[in-house]
This record gives structure tokens, C-alpha cells and sequence, in this order.
């Protein structure tokens, strides 16, 4: 489902070599700790900017350390907003110019000219054709995609948990960005840091949901230690169904779980019993 204009893999675990994977470190800059994305090369071009965000560089402090972007964490607001300013003074937008979503795990899409004003729209990926605006999605497990047509100048940006994967989410926002006037073969879609297979164990109801929308989902389940349960590949199958759509597609191979001083996780937050967490943003635009 496609809302338009708002005004007011590679298989299994592989991934990329062109990516740049910054490491960790408060290195400063103008008295600031640096932002130190992760970006891709293939998303790379002279009219488009972009970052996979890491913690690093942000003032939230405890269990936010660092660059926490959720607005719906119970984070210091102010610090959450002076984030949120940092992430768009190093995409070089205007901080109202930072779009992001109030995300349902759903496969809505919105095709905006400007950055909605107000209550954030609930909807789980955006695309749009406007030089300015930073579109971004927030994670802390779920699978953020970054998607360019360098040449037609169209971007897009989707927020991939289990739920939009296996409900259309991908496909339509390629459908989205097509409508916008991106060619399929140009279009180019990077997943950034996400959970990995290793640290993903899914019950049996999910298996079962799973095999019921094609056997041949049986590929991207490992045996578990637990009886009737099975380790998910959640990078695997979003870059398999961004390929089955003929689009060029990579993971930057980050697990968010693994990787504590880099990446917030809802799961590793879940299963330390800690009262909240953090989010993490990636984010695209148009020079």
C-alpha cells in the first residue's frame, strides 16, 4: 500500500565487500565526539548521502549511551533532539528536514516532498524525489534498507523487522520509488546493521507462520539449542527478496546484537531485563 504526497543478497550471511565499517571511538571534532557511520560505496554518488548511524558521537547517557535518535525511548528529550540535530548537520540538512516515522512494522509506504510536520506518520518505509529532505528509519534489530536510483534521483528508505519482510514492505517500496519514475535495474537497496542469524531464535509458532508462506523458507533456519525452536536468518531473507525483485541488493554484515558498543538491541535489552533502550538511525538523501 502506497500513501502518496504528505505536504504541510547476497544468500545467507554473506556480505558486501564495499562498505565502509567504521570502528568504534569517541574521536573528537570542534569539541564534538565524531559521528562514525557505517556507509556503502554502492549507495555512494555525487547527488546522494547516506549513513547506517552507530552509537557513537551522540550525549545520551546509561543505557541510551550515545547516538540515541528514538523519540519513543524515555531518553532525555533534549538529548534525543540534539542527536537527532548531530545525524542531520552531517547528512548537511536543516534538522526539520530529518523525516522519520512513527513506525507499526507494517507495509505502508509514503511518498513525501517535505519532511511531515507535527505527529510522525505511522508508516514503515518512505521514498522521495526532493533534494534536502533526510529520510530515515530507526532500528535496534529489525533491518533498515537504504534504497537509491542514482540516475533518476529517487530515494527510498524501509524499516524490515520479521513482520514487513514477510508482509511486502520491500516490494512495495521498490513499487513506490517506480511510481516516482526510478528505473528497477538502477535501483540499488543496502540493509544495514541488523541482528544476526546467530543470535535470532525464533518459537515454533513463527516457524510454522514462516513455512506456511513458502517451504522453501526452510533455508533461512539454523537448529536451535531448544527444542522447537530455530535461528532466523533475518538479513538473508531481506536480501533474497530484494533480489527476487531484480533489484541489486547487500548487507553491510553487522550484527546489532553482537556489537553492544556500536549498535542498540531490543533483543539484548529484552534479555538483560533493562527497563527501556535505544534506536539507532539510518539515513538517505538527495544532495
Amino acid at each position: 500500500m502506497v500513501k502518496r504526497p504528505l505536504d504541510s543478497q547476497l544468500p545467507g550471511n554473506q556480505t558486501s565487500p564495499d562498505h565502509d565499517c567504521q570502528k568504534s571511538g569517541q574521536e573528537m571534532k570542534d569539541g564534538k565526539a565524531e559521528l562514525k557511520p557505517v556507509t556503502a560505496r554502492t549507495l555512494a554518488g555525487d547527488n546522494i548521502r547516506h549513513g547506517f548511524f552507530t552509537r557513537d558521537g551522540g550525549v545520551s547517557d546509561g543505557i541510551y549511551r550515545g547516538l540515541n535518535v528514538g523519540i519513543g525511548s524515555r531518553d532525555e528529550p533534549d538529548k534525543v533532539l540534539e542527536n537527532r540535530h548531530r545525524v542531520a548537520t552531517h547528512l548537511d540538512v536543516a534538522p526539520q528536514n530529518l523525516a522519520t516515522l512513527y513506525q507499526i512494522h507494517s507495509s505502508s509506504v509514503l511518498e513525501i516532498s517535505r519532511a511531515p510536520a507535527g505527529d510522525r506518520p505511522k508508516s514503515d518505509a518512505m521514498v522521495t524525489d526532493t533534494p534536502g529532505i533526510a529520510i530515515g528509519i530507526l532500528t535496534a534489530d529489525c533491518g533498515p534498507v537504504l534504497f537509491a536510483d542514482a540516475e533518476s534521483g529517487i530515494i527510498g528508505a524501509a524499516h524490515a523487522g520479521w513482520k514487513g519482510a514477510t508482509g511486502g514492505i520491500l516490494e512495495n517500496t521498490v513499487t513506490a520509488m517506480e511510481t516516482l519514475g526510478a528505473r528497477r535495474e538502477n535501483i540499488r537497496a543496502v540493509l544495514g546493521p541488523t541482528i544476526s542469524q546467530a543470535n535470532y531464535e525464533v518459537g515454533p509458532d513463527f516457524v510454522d507462520r514462516l513455512m506456511a508462506l513458502d517451504p522453501a523458507n526452510d533455508r533461512w533456519l539454523a537448529p536451535s539449542a531448544n527444542e522447537g525452536h530455530a535461528m532466523f536468518d533475518l538479513p538473508g531473507y531481506i536480501v533474497s527478496r530484494l533480489q527476487a525483485l531484480g533489484v541489486a541488493a547487500e548487507w553491510t554484515g553487522e550484527c546489532t546484537y553482537a556489537d553492544e558498543d556500536r549498535f542498540f538491541s531490543y533483543r539484548r535489552t529484552t534479555h538483560r531485563q533493562e527497563p527501556d533502550y535505544g534506536r539507532q538511525i539510518s539515513a538517505i538523501c538527495l544532495a
